[in-house]
């Protein structure tokens, strides 16, 4: 079963590239993401088999040496994280609105993972530290109860502690908000 997400952060793009190479050579795994990103981070992010994708992980944090920030291997994936990282989620009504800010983007996708196994609630971003100076975001929609619970169960998250920056749940955004977020 190929449902398990791993991911690497690391504050050199030389060395995010370097790792990636590592992990993707490491096991058979899925290139999901990988880029460059504001204040000279570099993330990785693959997907495959439970197994693999911890081969992959660990073969990129031994290349990543002293430059890796975070990572994290997530069991059993949530369908909705990768569309929403690539921004490709597709939503038809935008109801109650939560927000989550983290200072790691592994913390961002561990948050968003967690909030929709939650509740009821459909993703609608993950945005990983691009003109974030390094931050990230997830962006979620549901009822305001749905939201709410979702927004407390990614934020009490044992892996995200100490990453968090803040977060709202808007019951009722204005439809300028709602625009302006797609």
């Amino acid at each position: 079963m190929r449902n398990a997400l791993g991911m690497i952060e690391t504050m050199s793009i030389p060395k995010g590239i370097y790792s990636g190479d590592a992990m993707l050579k490491a096991a058979e795994v899925d290139l999901v993401y990988s880029q460059a990103a504001c204040a000279g981070k570099y993330v990785v992010i693959v997907s495959g088999e439970v197994a693999a994708v911890r081969s992959s992980v660990e073969a990129g944090k031994a290349a990543a040496g002293s430059a890796l920030v975070d990572s994290f291997v997530i069991p059993g994936i949530h369908e909705q994280v990768i569309p929403a990282i690539g921004a490709a989620a597709e939503i038809e009504a935008v109801n109650a609105v939560g927000v989550m800010e983290t200072y790691s983007m592994c913390a961002a996708i561990q948050a968003a993972d967690a909030a929709v196994k939650t509740a009821a609630v459909d993703l609608i971003e993950v945005r990983l530290g691009r003109g974030l100076g390094g931050k990230a975001f997830v962006v979620l929609t549901g009822d305001v109860a749905a939201v709410e619970s979702a927004v407390k169960a990614g934020e009490s998250l044992e892996e995200v502690q100490g990453l968090m920056g803040g977060s709202v749940v808007i019951p009722s955004p204005h439809k300028n908000i709602v625009d302006a977020i797609f």
